[in-house]
Protein backbone atom coordinates (compact mmCIF):
# COMPACT_ATOMS: atom_id res chain seq x y z
CA UNK A 1 0.00 0.00 0.00
CA UNK A 2 2.76 2.36 1.25
CA UNK A 3 4.98 1.74 -2.01
CA UNK A 4 1.93 1.92 -4.30
CA UNK A 5 1.35 5.53 -3.35
CA UNK A 6 4.97 6.28 -3.30
CA UNK A 7 5.13 5.08 -6.99
CA UNK A 8 1.93 6.74 -7.34
CA UNK A 9 3.39 10.26 -6.28
CA UNK A 10 6.62 9.49 -8.31
CA UNK A 11 4.58 9.02 -11.61
CA UNK A 12 2.75 12.24 -10.54
CA UNK A 13 6.09 14.43 -9.87
CA UNK A 14 8.01 13.45 -12.99
CA UNK A 15 4.92 14.36 -15.20
CA UNK A 16 6.41 16.81 -17.91
CA UNK A 17 3.42 19.25 -16.58
CA UNK A 18 4.68 19.03 -13.29
CA UNK A 19 8.65 19.39 -14.70
CA UNK A 20 7.45 22.24 -16.71
CA UNK A 21 6.19 24.19 -13.94
CA UNK A 22 8.55 23.81 -11.63
CA UNK A 23 10.94 25.68 -13.53
CA UNK A 24 8.77 28.21 -14.63
CA UNK A 25 8.53 29.09 -10.87
CA UNK A 26 12.25 28.82 -10.68
CA UNK A 27 12.80 30.79 -13.73
CA UNK A 28 9.90 33.63 -12.37
CA UNK A 29 11.89 33.92 -8.73
CA UNK A 30 14.81 35.29 -10.73
CA UNK A 31 12.86 37.26 -13.16
CA UNK A 32 11.20 38.78 -9.68
CA UNK A 33 14.60 39.85 -9.01
CA UNK A 34 15.61 41.40 -12.16
CA UNK A 35 12.39 43.42 -12.26
CA UNK A 36 12.46 44.58 -8.53
CA UNK A 37 16.06 45.89 -8.98
CA UNK A 38 15.12 47.83 -12.17
CA UNK A 39 12.51 49.27 -10.20
CA UNK A 40 13.94 50.04 -7.64
CA UNK A 41 17.58 50.65 -9.17
CA UNK A 42 17.05 51.94 -12.85
CA UNK A 43 12.58 53.50 -12.58
CA UNK A 44 12.13 55.26 -8.92
CA UNK A 45 15.57 57.52 -8.81
CA UNK A 46 15.14 59.26 -12.05
CA UNK A 47 11.18 59.35 -11.38
CA UNK A 48 11.74 60.31 -7.79
CA UNK A 49 13.87 63.09 -8.92
CA UNK A 50 11.49 64.72 -11.46
CA UNK A 51 8.60 64.56 -8.34
CA UNK A 52 11.07 66.47 -6.06
CA UNK A 53 13.74 64.61 -5.27
CA UNK A 54 10.99 61.95 -3.69
CA UNK A 55 12.76 58.46 -1.69
CA UNK A 56 9.78 56.35 -2.34
CA UNK A 57 11.39 54.12 0.26
CA UNK A 58 11.58 56.52 2.94
CA UNK A 59 7.88 57.61 2.93
CA UNK A 60 5.94 56.50 5.51
CA UNK A 61 3.67 57.01 8.30
CA UNK A 62 4.31 56.80 11.95
CA UNK A 63 1.29 55.93 13.99
CA UNK A 64 2.30 56.93 17.51
CA UNK A 65 2.02 60.28 16.33
CA UNK A 66 5.83 61.21 16.97
CA UNK A 67 8.56 62.36 13.64
CA UNK A 68 11.33 60.07 12.45
CA UNK A 69 13.95 61.08 10.26
CA UNK A 70 13.95 58.18 8.48
CA UNK A 71 12.28 55.14 8.06
CA UNK A 72 14.85 52.79 9.90
CA UNK A 73 14.48 55.29 13.02
CA UNK A 74 10.78 54.66 13.21
CA UNK A 75 11.33 50.56 13.40
CA UNK A 76 14.42 51.11 15.55
CA UNK A 77 11.82 52.56 17.87
CA UNK A 78 9.25 50.06 17.32
CA UNK A 79 6.89 52.00 16.14
CA UNK A 80 3.81 51.20 13.66
CA UNK A 81 4.02 52.56 10.59
CA UNK A 82 2.53 52.57 7.13
CA UNK A 83 5.23 52.28 4.80
CA UNK A 84 3.27 53.47 1.53
CA UNK A 85 6.28 54.67 0.00
CA UNK A 86 7.57 50.64 -0.34
CA UNK A 87 3.92 50.25 -1.30
CA UNK A 88 4.61 52.21 -4.17
CA UNK A 89 7.39 50.23 -5.24
CA UNK A 90 5.63 46.89 -4.99
CA UNK A 91 2.88 48.20 -7.11
CA UNK A 92 5.31 49.38 -10.05
CA UNK A 93 6.94 46.08 -9.56
CA UNK A 94 3.72 44.51 -10.47
CA UNK A 95 2.95 46.53 -12.96
CA UNK A 96 6.29 46.25 -14.94
CA UNK A 97 6.06 42.57 -14.37
CA UNK A 98 2.28 42.54 -15.20
CA UNK A 99 3.63 43.96 -18.75
CA UNK A 100 6.62 42.32 -19.34
CA UNK A 101 4.21 38.81 -18.76
CA UNK A 102 1.64 39.91 -21.52
CA UNK A 103 4.26 40.91 -23.60
CA UNK A 104 5.88 37.30 -23.04
CA UNK A 105 2.57 35.85 -23.81
CA UNK A 106 1.33 37.41 -26.83
CA UNK A 107 5.23 36.54 -28.26
CA UNK A 108 4.29 33.20 -27.15
CA UNK A 109 1.10 32.97 -29.10
CA UNK A 110 2.90 34.93 -31.93
CA UNK A 111 4.83 31.89 -32.35
CA UNK A 112 2.90 28.96 -31.91
CA UNK A 113 2.39 27.50 -35.31
CA UNK A 114 -1.34 26.24 -36.27
CA UNK A 115 -0.91 22.58 -38.07
CA UNK A 116 -1.68 22.99 -41.61
CA UNK A 117 -4.63 21.32 -42.52
CA UNK A 118 -3.76 17.89 -44.38
CA UNK A 119 -5.27 18.01 -47.80
CA UNK A 120 -8.68 15.48 -47.00
CA UNK A 121 -8.05 12.09 -48.42
CA UNK A 122 -11.84 11.01 -48.17
CA UNK A 123 -15.30 12.07 -49.71
CA UNK A 124 -18.33 11.86 -49.04
CA UNK A 125 -21.04 9.26 -51.03
CA UNK A 126 -24.22 11.92 -51.65
CA UNK A 127 -26.37 9.21 -51.59
CA UNK A 128 -25.28 7.01 -48.17
CA UNK A 129 -23.33 9.46 -46.48
CA UNK A 130 -20.53 7.20 -46.33
CA UNK A 131 -16.67 8.25 -46.17
CA UNK A 132 -15.17 6.59 -49.45
CA UNK A 133 -11.92 7.66 -51.23
CA UNK A 134 -11.46 10.38 -53.12
CA UNK A 135 -10.50 8.53 -56.45
CA UNK A 136 -13.64 6.38 -55.97
CA UNK A 137 -15.63 6.14 -58.59
CA UNK A 138 -18.64 4.08 -56.71
CA UNK A 139 -19.44 3.72 -52.93
CA UNK A 140 -18.82 0.30 -51.56
CA UNK A 141 -21.26 0.61 -49.41
CA UNK A 142 -23.96 1.73 -51.66
CA UNK A 143 -22.96 1.18 -55.45
CA UNK A 144 -24.19 4.45 -56.37
CA UNK A 145 -21.76 6.00 -58.80
CA UNK A 146 -19.72 8.83 -57.34
CA UNK A 147 -17.98 10.47 -59.72
CA UNK A 148 -22.02 11.60 -60.96
CA UNK A 149 -23.46 11.99 -57.67
CA UNK A 150 -20.78 14.19 -55.67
Amino acid sequence: MIKAFFREFRDFAVKGNVLDLAVGLIIGAAFTKIVTSATTDVILPPLGLVLGKVDFKALFIALDGKAYATLADAQLAKAATINYGLFINNVIDFVIMAFVVFIVVKAANKLKRKAPLADPTTKECGMCCTQIPLKAKRCPHCTSDVAAVS
